[in-house]
């Protein structure tokens, strides 16, 4: 059994219609039409939305993707009309607010890796591949791979895992041009935020995208590029053969895992409040990321 511990009930805005609570993002529509899509607080870990919410984590998500979204326009249009709060919404939406384009989302996570690690070292140390593509012998974790691989994914329900899939599945279920789009896209974007991440210092290890149709055009929507869809590693700390220190919420799931919870990961029982301390920790390392990447101060 997994997703939430306890949902929260939608906020009630005059003039927008709720239409779906996610892990972290609660979406709404106007009645203009247009997408109002506000990052919460929440987070989850275990295919749990955990109890209790981290500071600062939607407001920190929202400006980073904004960050981002400007920084490949060249290679995607995004999905971003304004970040102006709708009238009578809660002031807590200031910050964590996105105005949007209603797309035609396409139902696969697009998904590229330039490292070793996660899901993929697993796969790797049993069949040499990661989701099917061949590498080289003498890889270890936290290697870098030849040259970035697209490892596409279906995306699933709150509570359930994403269910990787081969590029061939991909092209069967929503054809091959735009398929080949999806990748071409989803490595441009990779390579160009791996090198812009390296010049400050990170290792951008893999990431996620979330792509949509906007009159026959290809838009990137939700997130791109935070902490939450993506693994960042400090690059003066990075040593392949050991599991990296990263800026994603590790910390979570590793306390989660330890003797200090009391909690079984693989039981059936929803997990505890994170700590004080803990959730201090994970707020911090969201900051840092998003001060190393940014150049600018958080406040």
């Amino acid at each position: 059994m997994s997703g939430f511990v306890t949902k929260p009930e939608p906020v009630q805005v005059p003039g927008l219609t709720h239409l779906h609570t996610g892990k972290v993002r609660d979406l709404y529509r106007a009645e203009s039409g247009e997408l109002v899509m506000v990052a919460s607080d929440r987070t989850s870990a275990f295919d749990w939305v955990l109890p209790n919410e981290i500071p600062d984590k939607g407001r920190v998500l929202t400006q980073l993707s904004l960050w981002w979204f400007e920084r490949i326009a060249d290679i995607v249009p995004n999905h971003v009309i304004s970040t102006e709060v709708p009238a009578g919404a809660p002031a807590d939406w200031a910050g964590r607010t996105m105005i949007c384009k209603s797309l035609e989302m396409v139902p696969v996570e697009c998904v590229a890796r330039g490292y070793l690690t996660g899901s993929g070292l697993k796969e790797y140390v049993k069949d040499r591949t990661v989701c099917g593509i061949a590498l080289p012998e003498g890889l270890e974790d936290g290697s870098e791979l030849p040259s970035p691989i697209y490892t596409p994914a279906l995306k699933a329900e709150v509570g359930e895992h994403d269910e990787n899939v081969s590029y061939e599945e991909t092209a069967r279920r929503i054809g091959a041009d735009l398929a080949a789009t999806l990748r071409q896209t989803t490595l441009a974007v990779y390579s160009r935020a791996r090198d812009v991440a390296r010049d400050r210092g990170l290792i951008l290890a893999d990431t996620k995208f979330e792509f949509g149709l906007l009159d026959g055009e290809l838009v990137i929507g939700d997130e791109v590029l935070t902490p939450d869809s993506s693994r960042y590693w400090p690059a003066d700390e990075w040593q392949p053969g050991r599991a990296q220190p990263s800026f994603d919420k590790q910390i979570i799931r590793n306390w989660l895992a330890s003797p200090a919870s009391g909690w079984d990961p693989a039981g059936e029982l929803p997990p505890p409040v994170l700590p004080a301390e803990v959730t201090e920790r994970v707020r911090a390392r969201y900051v840092e990321a998003y001060e190393l990447l940014t150049g600018l101060s958080w406040s």
